[in-house]
């Protein structure tokens, strides 16, 4: 069996070609080789940190080497040595041995390099305080900028050190259930950090199985919350998939009136569908739709009373939860995302009522996919008004980032 240090190496070079996740990976590698919970735990451990440290471990190697060119097979290896020694903190004599047993080449450079970094530890760590927090907390320059806009210089480091940390899993107590509210909480590894959210130590994969409570982060709420759906009310989710903010708006209405939750994929509105039938909505149709093509759907005929638009977005807000995204996302992206979510926008309200209510949200921080699309879309609809506006900053909030606002057609 391959130890979790090969397999690190392995999952870490195939992420580096651009075509997988790395949660994907990690479970695939550790479903493959057949790896005990405790060492899967160690690849998760050895490749999260890798990849949450690439430019302080970058740094420290060109710092090392003396900016020795590396081909890519020694530089990941040198990544996840570093990383072991200087951030992870593991035994250095299983850090550098087993490190170097998986090199093909260069094994003596990075045997040396390895043992320095031993030697030099303190050092190394004492100046990292000292470094630009684009290589400290290892985002792409382009990246901490937009953020430092975003939320402003004082409140930049504190979000940075938080996308650094491991995210918490949470579950959501759902009250469709009848045995919910009597048994979730007094289940053991729960801690309650309200409105009948609670952290899990470890997931309580029973009461998660038979839908007494639904895993997702307290604020996945913000937007269903905002919106406040009545009982009587004929709602639509038009962004469903896999159905976390459905439940919780068909648990706000109490299981009653009428709410059509579409999205534009098969496969998640089946997973949609699995995960609303477990949790006990009734109230609930699903619906294949592509809000960006011009036609409107037979269901949407009949006017809603309010709608949820999540849209898809740049994910800035989760990337504590989503490793993979600093690294992937593209400046020019942000102008594309915000087009097509204006277009969402501005096609999801053809089936809004007159007076009724809409909350447009994201799981982004970035002002151009938040204020500067509602600024338009009002611009272009002046019967639009903007009635409030939410923003949750993760460092703050405790939580992962989200912005929601309520809209109402005049």
């Amino acid at each position: 069996m391959p130890s979790a240090r090969k397999l690190a190496l392995e999952v870490l070079r195939e992420w580096s070609r651009g075509q997988a996740y790395a949660a994907a990976l990690v479970d695939e590698a550790a479903s493959s080789a057949g790896l005990a919970s405790r060492d899967a735990a160690m690849l998760q451990t050895l490749v999260y940190g890798v990849l949450r440290n690439l430019s302080l471990l970058d740094h420290w190697s060109a710092r090392l080497s003396h900016d020795r060119e590396l081909d890519p097979a020694s530089r990941w290896l040198l990544r996840l040595g570093l990383a072991q020694l200087l951030i992870l903190d593991m035994p250095p004599h299983a850090a550098v041995n087993e490190t170097v047993n998986l090199a093909t080449r260069a094994r003596g450079f990075i045997n040396a390099i390895l043992r320095r970094a031993e030697r030099e530890k303190s050092e190394l760590q004492a100046q990292v305080a000292e470094l630009p927090p684009h290589i400290r907390f290892s985002h792409p320059g382009w990246l901490t900028e937009r953020l430092e806009s975003a939320v402003g210089t004082e409140n930049l480091t504190s979000l940075l050190e938080w996308n650094q940390k491991a995210a918490p899993t949470y579950v959501r107590l759902n009250r469709l259930h009848p045995q919910a509210h009597e048994t979730v909480p007094g289940l053991p590894d729960l801690t309650p950090v309200g409105d009948e959210f609670f952290r899990c130590a470890h997931p309580p994969r029973e009461a998660l199985g038979d839908g007494r409570c639904y895993a997702q982060d307290p604020s996945t709420a913000l937007a269903p919350l905002l919106l406040a759906p009545q009982p009587s009310m004929r709602v639509l989710d038009a962004c469903a998939a896999p159905g976390g903010k459905t439940a919780l708006l068909a648990q706000l209405m109490e299981n009653a009136g009428v709410i059509v939750a579409t999205d534009s994929s098969a496969s998640r509105l089946r997973r949609l569908s699995s995960n609303l039938s477990r949790m006990k909505v009734a109230n609930t149709q699903a619906h294949l739709h592509d809000w960006s093509r011009p036609e409107l759907p037979d269901f949407a005929k009949e006017k809603f009373d309010a709608i949820l638009l999540d849209v898809p977005c740049s994910n800035t807000g989760v990337m504590r939860r989503r490793i993979d995204v600093r690294w992937r996302l593209k400046q020019e992206e942000f102008t594309t995302l915000a087009a097509s979510q204006l277009a969402l926008v501005k096609s999801a309200l053809r089936c809004l009522k007159p007076g009724g209510a809409l909350v447009y949200s994201t799981c982004s921080l970035d002002r151009e996919e938040n204020e500067g699309v509602i600024e338009k879309l009002i611009t272009q609809h002046p019967d639009v008004t903007v009635e409030a506006a939410r923003i949750s900053l993760p460092h703050q909030s405790g939580h992962d980032g989200a912005y929601a606002a309520r809209l109402r057609r005049g």
